[in-house]
């Protein structure tokens, strides 16, 4: 999502058509293979269901997490969308 947006959970879980939830640490690492804070757009053990705010679509290069809270890529983001499968949803409210 844009940095400038804050994902309204309620708005999103009406859009997708199901409760959104917190997982704990261990179940997001489990899951993507990574620790919160650092979680890559791709690359997970598993293919995720991927979401991307539209809003994201407006700059050339946006920041991506790279693997590690300290790891940042920059990418194109209709490219990034494209190599996650992530379909563009709205995030705000």
């Amino acid at each position: 999502m844009s940095g400038k947006n804050r994902v309204d959970e309620k708005a999103v879980a009406a859009r997708i058509g199901e409760k959104l939830t917190r997982p704990d640490a261990q179940r997001v690492r489990d899951i993507t293979g990574y620790a919160i804070g650092g979680i890559p757009p791709i690359g997970h053990p598993t293919r995720l269901k991927a979401y991307v705010d539209p809003d994201l679509f407006a700059f050339d290069i946006v920041w991506a997490a790279a693997g590690t809270p300290n790891a940042v890529f920059p990418v194109d983001p209709k490219k990034l969308a494209a190599a996650a499968g992530a379909e563009t949803l709205p995030v705000g409210g």
